[in-house]
């Protein structure tokens, strides 16, 4: 059921040519705790907390996904992703403000080159919506700004003279916030490119922003396949018929969609909430790719899970659902290690004559090895 508190606060409807129009929504951001408290309760308490911890990381809510906020509930998923908490400006030992080391593996800025083949490419600091459990706090909410045409001949000229990248992957900030213009003559610069097979768009526009997902947007991006999309559902509460529309129209335009989720404590943090996210999300087209272990930002304690819920979660769905529905559950490794992948122990023991394995009903079973095969 819609946050009707919102619609009476921006005086429009929910079929209102205002509400339809992206622009808008994000000319409407909510940023405020006063601005807040008028689409949910909050006690004076709370927006105390929430104007301190804003001295950290800016809020920015856009009216469509404060219309999904249960607005008595505090602990409403969809709320705790976008309301502040006092919890975000308590900072641990371990945690750190790059904590995946993007800016070590920098060589230009605004690209992050880790992997071999391909590269991060960071185009805009702006975003639809600040989550709270956004790992790139440091970069993103400070202000909102798109890469400059003279960084862009940089980043672009590093990828032109670099010819294992194969893979360039947009993002930010999220890329779909930038106007139509700007963001192709990104994309047309790196599909120039003869080395460049693959361009990836990382965004949560579909979830926090879905009316940015406009026919003439998709005719652009139309122009430069292979395209692939990556998206970001976390709750099944986000896939509402305006995101589900979304991706549809995304899908139809021949982009295949991937979605990375992060496992987040009282959010996401249990196999039934995650089996209703995934069968939901295969329903709209759009193929489970990473559930991530929640990575060590600073103020993140209050989100993790420990490593073995995640586990735990993808053994009870391993047999239950069906495979292609099922993400990898993986480690981004602090200090810049990368994506490790973090799978329940279905190997018993393996020799030169059989592998013993577990399957999901925790049965063994002998997998008698090749004898003239040798590696």
């Amino acid at each position: 059921m819609a946050n009707d508190r919102v619609f009476e606060y921006f005086k429009v409807g929910p079929d209102s040519r205002e509400w339809a129009d992206w622009k808008w929504q994000f000319r409407n951001r909510i940023t405020t705790a006063e601005a807040l408290s008028k689409v949910i309760s909050l006690n004076e308490k709370e927006q105390e907390e929430i104007t301190v911890s804003l001295r950290r990381f800016r809020m920015a809510i856009t009216p469509y996904y404060a219309s999904l906020m249960d607005p008595c509930d505090p602990l409403c998923p969809i709320r705790r992703q976008a309301v502040p908490s006092i919890n975000e400006t308590f900072v641990q030992p371990w945690e750190a403000r790059d904590p995946l080391n993007e800016e070590n593996d920098s060589p230009v800025e605004h690209i992050v080159h880790r992997y071999p083949d391909r590269v991060l490419f960071l185009v805009t600091s702006q975003c639809a919506m600040h989550c709270r459990h956004c790992v790139r706090k440091r970069y993103v909410g400070e202000k909102d700004s798109v890469i400059t045409k003279a960084a862009m001949e940089k980043a672009v000229d590093y990828i032109a003279r670099t010819p294992q990248v194969r893979d360039v992957l947009i993002s930010g900030g999220d890329p779909l916030t930038m106007d139509d213009t700007r963001l192709e003559e990104i994309i047309s610069r790196i599909r120039a490119i003869d080395h460049v097979e693959i361009i990836r768009i990382g965004t949560r526009v579909p979830v926090t922003l879905p009316a940015r997902v406009t026919g003439e947007l998709l005719a652009m991006l139309r122009k430069y396949h292979p395209l692939w999309m990556n998206v970001h559902f976390n709750h099944p509460r986000e896939l509402t018929p305006a995101s589900r529309r979304a991706c549809a129209d995304i899908a139809d335009s021949g982009i295949p969609l991937g979605n990375q989720s992060v496992l987040l404590r009282g959010i996401n943090d249990n196999t039934e909430t995650m089996r209703e996210l995934l069968l939901k999300l295969v329903q709209a087209r759009v193929r489970p790719y990473y559930l991530y272990q929640c990575d060590l930002y600073e103020g993140s304690e209050h989100f993790r899970t420990n490593v073995e819920k995640g586990i735990e979660i993808i053994r009870n769905l391993t047999g239950n659902i069906s495979g292609f529905a099922i993400p990898r559950f993986v480690i981004d490794a602090p200090n810049g290690g990368g994506k490790v992948p973090i799978n329940p122990d279905y190997l018993v023991s393996l020799d030169s004559e059989k592998a013993v394995i577990r399957n999901y009903e925790g049965c063994l079973y002998n997998y008698p090895q090749p004898r003239d095969y040798l590696i």
